[in-house]
């Protein structure tokens, strides 16, 4: 019998995906912590967390605030850092049933470039996300997404180490973010993570003071979804490279939003929090809707909410 259910298979810049559902970074692990309740093989991939050059213990604690429909978080990159990284964790990776995309993160050019060869020479690695956009840990130096100069160095520098596919993360803490897109893309993208959570904070009305150590953290989580849509929407009309939708997507239906504005695949992250069985369920609906309108393949509806996505194809 020939299987005539809709194909979820996608391109992400080169990196290709058997369901078009990634998991966000840092809200994932490294797949194995979800093992027991999914099957990995029905996800398109795992971000891992982001790595630096050097080890980091993140902010002081409290690191997460529950907040209406969504989660501040000011975990400030916790992690062992690329030697440990490499020695320790990462041949785990490998008989990973999906695609595994590992993150970097950094804090001067150099650790873009650096960070990156070392970690995408590694055969478990698919591809790399360079993370220049985390809010949480701006006051140690340049946010690079929110400058168009610094986001443009920062992926020339990963860009020119590694030939394996390149997505980079953008803030939605920007005026602009088509511009910082149009930036990226010409220094060598390919493809676009659109967005990171949003920058804010919660007040003990108790304690008169701040609720997280951090201060101020990123916003994620239902919340943020009409912000993550209308970037996504704004993105797809400036480049031409795929775009990872991203921003508090829980159902089928939050995930299409991202879609039918130009996303070519979408990352869940706060949502596996609640839902460990999101992706599925995510990826289903996906296809029920699919099959529902005729569709041979979620490639057909890529942008089609979206006039000027499909005028610039």
């Amino acid at each position: 019998m020939v299987d005539t259910q809709p194909s979820l298979a996608t391109n992400l810049g080169g990196l290709l995906l058997s369901a078009p559902t990634l998991m966000g970074s840092g809200c994932y692990g490294s797949g194995e912590e979800y093992a027991p309740f999914i099957d990995l093989a029905r996800i398109g991939g795992v971000v891992l967390k982001s790595v630096t050059r050097l080890p980091r213990l993140g902010n002081d604690a409290p690191r997460l605030v529950p907040v209406a429909s969504g989660l501040l978080n000011a975990i400030g990159l916790q992690n062992p850092g690329i030697d440990s990284y490499l020695a320790n964790d990462v041949a785990k990776f490998a008989d990973r049933p999906c695609a595994i995309v590992g993150s970097v993160a950094g804090f001067a050019i150099e650790d873009f470039g650096d960070v990156t060869e070392r970690l995408a020479a590694r055969a478990e690695i698919d591809a790399i996300e360079i993370n220049i956009s985390c809010p949480n840990v701006a006051h140690e130096g340049e946010t690079f997404a929110c400058d168009p100069k610094l986001a443009e160095r920062a992926t020339q520098a990963a860009r020119a180490r590694t030939k394996k596919p390149l997505i980079v993360k953008l803030s939605p803490n920007v005026t602009d973010i088509a511009s910082i897109a149009r930036v990226v893309e010409a220094a060598g993208a390919d493809a676009l993570a659109v967005v990171n959570t949003v920058r804010g904070m919660s007040i003990d009305v108790d304690r008169q003071a701040p609720k997280l150590g951090n201060v101020t953290g990123g916003l994620s989580g239902a919340a943020i979804r009409p912000i993550a849509v209308l970037a996504v929407w704004e993105v797809a009309r400036a480049v031409r490279i795929p775009i990872l939708g991203q921003g508090g997507i829980e159902t089928a239906r939050d995930a299409l939003e991202f879609v039918l504005a130009g996303a070519t695949a979408i990352s869940v992250g706060t949502g596996n929090f609640t839902d460990p069985r999101a992706p599925i369920t995510i990826a289903d609906g996906i296809r029920a809707y699919l099959a529902a309108r005729g569709c041979a393949s979620i490639e057909e509806i890529v942008g089609a909410a979206n006039p000027g996505y499909l005028a610039r194809r």
